[in-house]
């Protein structure tokens, strides 16, 4: 590796860590992808009979155990019998115990979405009147922590393997068969064949922790270990594990009995075969994906994961061919230079696989989003421009390869006035770097060659058994090798001053380094909740905060905050139950400009009087679920006109106060 190319592959190196960080900075529990679109009873609501079930509907089918709905009582013990049943389409019940006493009971729910990312939460309701409750802290913390961490590295390790492998490979059969001898691209396609199959093994190994109790110490519990086949992700783990030792067979006949065979028609039915098994493996590959991912659930799933299969292969084709081509004009030997023909072939390659990505990136688009106000206003729209952008940048970069490529003529060893030319355009940056290695190389050739003549002249004046032709035939043999080696590297470095061959290496990298990240992207993405789902998100939540606001004489305000910090801005909803002088139930919510429910770090109200001189009247409510706090049995004196403070802090040191005046009673 020279110099000018091992701090390009640092600057790669560094792309990498800075993407995978990107990718778990936000890290924590993942996305919920089903979301919880209705219950019964309702959240908050005060019922007279105690129920005889709870019911959950989400907005897709969702996979669950023994322990995925629970109900607690006031004193935190469980109160369900048996275990959740499907009732109906996408609602899932559990049946409670009779004789129910007054008070609020906490439904938990711990479930795994069709799309195979856990889904967990929690709310109340109450029997009778409001009481205060206790619900257990050690609940587990689904598809985050550590684990939640090592299954993302799992996920992007997996598409960054597949990518190379598949795209490695389709670079050699389809743009440069001769590069299946070079050694930098056979150890290419085979690291991405490792990285896989390590990242699959991985991700079966962290997928039972990952959707049950998310603890570190449960990656190797054999029980949990046993369930994950007969789950749809666990059932496309193993296959992708099948896959795999097919795709090894692949590559032992690529880079064995495939550069061994002479070019004749037995070679180009050999190159068919691998062609066709190839794809074949990719596409099925590409299919362990889109069976268990966004795909497979939702809309028009029969159409959807095929675009998606031919999604996958089309990034595949194009930013794993991009990396073969950035070995090989970096790593190819002087005696195998990639041929401009080469290079052209793989820049068809790419343009068709942009044009795949467009249309199948539209569709997609469409599918998971479902509005133009999705776009601009859920965290799966907002990665999806950053992507956008990505893409663009990318193929912006592509456009300056082109018109590299168009320019490149095949030279094994430039001479004459163009080679010059280039020498003379580039002695300050490329060739004098180069040359200034020339006179050092060949004074070393001078004194390989005079040591091997002074070593072969000892060794003959020894060796009494052996005639002086002996002697020169090897002394002839070494300087044979040193002249080669010494006309491979001149070969090499005036190849590499050539300023098109140069602007391409540059251009290839460039394109890298963007591919790199637009891969971190793409992962967080397969994370992410959809834009449509976020969406129903947040109309079940509106429609939670509207059923408490209709409640007979119940009173609701909305407030808007900023606290001036990161995600400072917001709107806090407070409904008060029956809102008359004596005991009542209280409900915040807290919401994002866009209408998204998120928690803060810490909600405080207080009931002011001024009238009367009555408060502040100071109360704490209790966090349910995800943006709603709640408390009950809060006491108010005596009617009148109330100023109601909310104080919002979204961090450490971001903090505001808002308050409005209602009449009570």
């Amino acid at each position: 590796m020279t110099r000018t190319i091992a701090p390009r592959l640092r600057t790669l190196m560094l792309l990498f860590l800075a993407a995978t960080g990107t990718l778990l900075a936000g890290a924590g529990p993942a996305s919920a992808h089903a979301a919880l679109t209705g219950s019964s009873p309702g959240q908050g609501v005060v019922v007279q009979k105690a129920p005889t079930r709870v019911s959950l509907t989400f907005s897709e089918k969702v996979a669950t155990n023994d322990d995925s709905l629970r109900v607690l009582d006031p004193g935190g013990k469980p109160v369900q019998t048996g275990r959740p049943a499907n009732v109906s389409g996408t609602t899932y019940a559990v049946r409670l115990r009779n004789g129910l006493a007054h008070g609020t009971y906490t439904v938990t729910y711990q479930v795994v979405s069709a799309d195979s990312h856990p889904v967990s939460g929690a709310y109340t309701f109450s029997i009778g009147a409001p009481s205060q409750t206790v619900v257990p802290s050690d609940g587990p913390t689904v598809g985050g922590g550590v684990v939640g961490e090592l299954y993302a590295i799992g996920r992007y390790a997996s598409y960054a393997g597949f990518i190379l492998l598949a795209g490695g490979a389709a670079f050699v059969l389809a743009c440069w068969q001769r590069g299946a001898h070079v050694r930098a691209l056979q150890r290419l396609v085979v690291g991405g064949w490792l990285t896989l199959t390590a990242a699959t093994l991985s991700l079966l190994l962290l997928r039972g922790s990952y959707t049950t109790s998310g603890k570190l110490a449960d990656v190797f519990d054999l029980g949990l270990l046993g369930q994950v086949p007969q789950t749809r992700a666990g059932t496309a783990l193993v296959s992708r594990l099948l896959l795999l030792a097919a795709a090894a067979l692949f590559i032992a006949v690529l880079f064995g009995a495939h550069t061994r065979r002479e070019e004749d028609a037995g070679k180009r039915d050999l190159t068919l075969g691998l062609s066709l098994g190839g794809m074949a493996v990719a596409v099925g590959l590409a299919t362990s994906w889109a069976m268990a991912e966004h795909a497979s659930v939702g809309l028009q799933p029969g159409i959807a994961m095929p675009v998606d299969v031919v999604h996958l292969l089309a990034v595949a084709a194009w930013l794993g061919g991009l990396a073969g081509l950035l070995v090989a004009l970096y790593r190819a030997p002087a005696e195998t230079p990639v041929e401009a023909a080469a290079v052209r072939r793989f820049s068809r390659m790419a343009f068709g696989s942009v044009l795949a990505l467009i249309a199948t990136g539209i569709y997609q688009s469409w599918r998971q989003l479902g509005s133009w106000s999705a776009l601009t206003g859920t965290r799966y729209g907002q990665l999806l421009l950053v992507k956008i952008g990505l893409v663009a940048l990318l193929v912006g970069i592509a456009s300056a390869s082109r018109r590299w490529t168009a320019q490149l003529v095949d030279t094994a060893t430039p001479t004459g006035p163009r080679a010059e030319r280039a020498q003379q355009e580039h002695a300050s940056s490329v060739a004098a770097g180069h040359d200034s290695q020339r006179p050092a190389e060949d004074g070393e050739a001078t004194r390989i060659t005079r040591s091997g003549d002074s070593t072969g002249a000892q060794a003959a004046s020894v060796d009494d058994g052996r005639s002086n032709g002996d002697g020169d035939s090897r002394r002839a043999a070494q300087l044979a090798r040193q002249r080669a080696a010494v006309d491979a590297a001149r070969q090499k470095r005036l190849r590499d001053a050539d300023p098109i061959r140069f602007g391409l290496r540059r251009s290839v990298l460039a394109e890298a380094g963007v591919a790199i990240v637009l891969l971190a992207i793409t992962t967080a993405l397969t994370q992410t909740e959809p834009g449509r789902t976020e969406q129903e998100v947040k109309a079940a939540t509106s429609s939670a905060v509207s059923a408490s606001a209709d409640a007979p004489d119940a009173l609701a305000l909305k407030l808007q905050f900023d606290t001036g910090g990161a995600d400072g801005k917001g709107v806090v909803s407070v409904v008060l139950d029956p809102a008359r002088p004596g005991e009542n139930e209280m409900h915040l919510y807290v919401q994002r400009p866009n209408g998204q429910a998120f928690d803060v770090p810490e909600v405080k109200i207080s009931l002011t009087c001024e009238a009367k001189e009555i408060g502040p009247l100071r109360v704490t409510p209790d966090h349910i679920s995800t943006g709603h706090w709640s408390a009950s049995g809060v006491q108010i004196p005596m009617a009148g006109d109330w100023k109601i403070a909310v104080t919002v802090r979204t961090s450490d040191i971001d903090q505001t106060t808002v308050s409005k005046n209602a009449q009570i009673g």
